[in-house]
């Protein structure tokens, strides 16, 4: 009905426009079902009408998308699309993109995360509009790009409220924890190999907010492998595991590492278990990785 309600609007607006005069009557830029113009441009794409089959090779592109009411819109999601749950999961890969199978779907808008097997130049070639919207390393990162697909997909005042949204929420609950006297140290888990992460990822930055001291902060990358022996004399305060459901790691399993029971942080029970999904996005629920941190710090000793 609104779809019509515009088309009619459009029309009349036309007719207006001819009445005045000998003048022909300009163009009127084409609207999306929420109001928004074509052709919209947005990181490098421009798409001159709204995008009606949208695929999504990125699991937090996925989650935007239905964040902001695009959910319609998308026609296939990749094999690591798992939330929502009503998202039109496929076998498509986000890891090693086939651009038949992509091309295959009829998209008139693809969103990657990475540009593997160069896929950006196989789908272009198609003439097949991508959006890349990359890992992000800061919180603006992910405004930035969840005002992107709205602006592409017509939904630029719901993309705009849901980032006011998430800002508001994640500071009220920063705030809400209690000031310490001394800083935690922390040990952030990525799997039981001892892959960790620096204060310098989007998940370290997070952390950051909190005060806390990351035990890997110094390491040569962003992602750097520790030692058992390293991190067993670093003495982190708090342990959060990130591999729950790739790996099977909890408190329990950390408790049964040689020479793990007298680190602080297990023999004071602050071993914190996150969800692997949520802890590894940086979309909407980056607000639910916030507020479990900061229940986690509120508790600590």
């Amino acid at each position: 009905m609104k779809r019509l309600m515009t088309a009619a609007i459009a029309a009349t607006a036309l007719l207006l426009g001819g009445c005045g005069g000998g003048d022909e009557p300009k163009a009127q830029p084409a609207a999306s079902a929420s109001g928004a113009a074509f052709p919209a441009s947005a990181g490098g794409v421009t798409l001159d009408r709204r995008p009606e089959r949208i695929v999504s090779l990125a699991p937090t592109a996925t989650e935007m998308l239905f964040a902001i009411d695009a959910g319609p819109q998308v026609v296939a999601v990749d094999d690591q699309s798992t939330y929502p749950a009503d998202a039109p999961r496929s076998d498509l890969s986000g890891f090693k993109p086939n651009a038949e199978a992509i091309a295959a779907k009829n998209p008139d808008l693809v969103v990657i995360s990475d540009d593997l097997n160069k896929i950006v130049d196989q789908l272009t070639k198609l003439k097949i509009p991508v959006l890349l919207t990359p890992a992000a390393q800061k919180l603006e990162d992910s405004y930035a790009e969840i005002r992107q697909l709205g602006t592409l997909t017509g939904h630029a005042t719901e993309a705009n409220a849901l980032v006011e949204r998430m800002g508001t929420d994640i500071d009220k609950i920063v705030k809400g924890v209690p000031p310490r006297s001394a800083p935690l140290s922390y040990y952030y888990e990525l799997d039981p190999t001892y892959y960790t992460v620096t204060s310098q990822t989007f998940v370290g930055s997070i952390f950051a907010k909190f005060g806390l001291t990351n035990v890997a902060d110094g390491a040569k990358t962003a992602y750097p492998q520790l030692s058992q022996e390293a991190l067993i004399a670093a003495d982190p305060d708090m342990i959060f595991l990130a591999d729950g459901k790739c790996c099977a790691q909890s408190a329990a399993t950390v408790r049964a590492r040689k020479g793990w029971a007298g680190v602080t942080a297990v023999k004071t029970g602050q071993v914190i278990a996150l969800d692997d999904d949520i802890a590894s996005r940086w979309g909407p629920r980056v607000v639910d990785l916030v507020r479990a941190v900061a229940d986690a710090v509120a508790k600590a000793p």
